[in-house]
């Protein structure tokens, strides 16, 4: 303790449960802002994954189904996962089948750049399909 002093540093206990416990001469406040910098920097390059939801009918028209899955592609190129929900309204909950032929046609359109990660499933009048990125 006192050759800490000396030197204006600080003691710190490295190993405390070894026989004898490990100490080390250090300016301990330093070592903090070291160790808060390398957190900042591992978290920087850490990518956030997303799920972006696209919503559709089951009647959905041609034109509006391939704008839909070109935003779709782009979501899953940029390595988004991608929610496909089919809202049903009314009476058509009772035709799920239309919601279930939607999905697989978005499945179909995509299956060269991604994976279904949770297949086609009703839940409530929403239908739902999840998909990630296909691994090169």
């Amino acid at each position: 303790m006192g050759r800490a002093e000396e030197n204006n540093l600080d003691l710190v206990l490295v190993a405390p449960n070894s026989k004898p416990p490990v100490c080390k001469i250090m300016n301990y406040g330093k070592y903090k802002f070291e160790q808060a910098k390398k957190e900042k920097e591992a978290k920087k390059k850490q990518k956030t994954l997303e799920i972006k939801e696209i919503r559709v009918t089951p009647n959905i028209e041609e034109h509006d189904f391939g704008f839909k899955s070109k935003n779709a592609r782009k979501f899953l190129e940029d390595g988004n996962k991608v929610k496909i929900t089919v809202r049903f309204r009314g009476r058509e909950v009772n035709n799920s089948k239309a919601g279930e032929i939607v999905l697989n046609k978005f499945i179909e359109e995509l299956e060269e750049i991604s994976t279904v990660e949770k297949a086609p499933k009703l839940e409530g009048r929403n239908m739902f399909t999840i998909l990630a990125k296909k691994n090169a």
